[in-house]
């Protein structure tokens, strides 16, 4: 089954960083992003990755092309032209890298993969969250229903604590550092499509996935959701990105599943 990252956005809420590079690129840990979320995948046995580029895709390309250069030991012969990798850090993956226009939505992008899905189920996420989230139990709840669907609801943790007041609306009772759940859930990522969902996106690039076709799949009743009360987090912010970096240094980073 092959997984498909949207990774193709401007990221202009992290412009301290993309500036420079596109946001799957910006590392947690000494890694990208993206090389997080694709060793979520590659876990649980997911290891065919189709990458919908965009913005500057050319790194993106240049990271997996180099692969060794970038997490091997290597030795290079200029006399003779050779490079000599002495120790073999691979992984298990085919990664296909999709060239899906600089301006184009996120419909518009996934539209541009249909060729290459074919006619299978397969994954979709976005290329800057990271989540502990059970993918195989994920694929068991799309199959055991109805829809062509599956998306992985969160409750992302609050900004902000909140404070409990006693009866009197004075006295303050406790306080809770920034609790989970306070604005509801939201829509994570971390998709299972049947490919009837390529019928509900229009072949136009402004096409944006999470309004007419998620929106019509709704009304439709083919849209599921799948509740994960687990760890989630995207990285919007160079304060996202900073506490992804604390929790990879202090060992706390639930989404380490490998």
């Amino acid at each position: 089954m092959k997984a498909l990252f949207l990774a193709g956005g401007f990221g202009t809420r992290l412009s301290e960083e993309t500036g420079i590079k596109p946001k799957p690129m910006v590392e947690i840990g000494g890694k990208p992003i993206l090389w997080h979320i694709l060793k979520i995948y590659s876990h649980y046995g997911f290891n065919d990755f189709v990458i919908l580029l965009g913005y500057k895709g050319y790194m993106i390309k240049e990271y997996f092309a180099n692969y060794f250069l970038h997490n091997s030991s290597v030795t290079i012969d200029l006399k003779n032209n050779e490079v000599s990798v002495l120790n073999n850090k691979s992984e298990n993956w085919k990664v296909t890298l999709l060239d899906t226009g600089l301006n184009t939505m996120t419909g518009g992008r996934i539209k541009q993969a249909k060729e290459l899905v074919g006619n299978e189920k397969f994954l979709l996420t976005y290329g800057d969250g990271v989540s502990d989230v059970n993918l195989k139990d994920l694929v068991r709840f799309h199959d055991s229903h109805k829809g062509i669907i599956t998306m992985t609801t969160v409750q992302p943790q609050s900004r902000y604590g909140t404070i409990a007041y006693g009866d009197d609306d004075k006295l303050v009772k406790s306080f809770e550092e920034k609790p989970k759940g306070e604005r509801g859930w939201i829509n994570g990522g971390f998709f299972v499509c049947d490919p009837e969902v390529f019928d509900y996106i229009g072949n136009d690039s402004n096409s944006v996935f999470e309004r007419d076709p998620l929106e019509n799949m709704s009304k439709d009743e083919k849209l599921y959701a799948y509740k994960h009360s687990g760890f989630w987090r995207a990285m919007d912010s160079l304060k996202d990105k900073n506490d992804l970096e604390d929790l990879w240094a202090t060992n706390k980073a639930d989404w380490k599943l490998w």
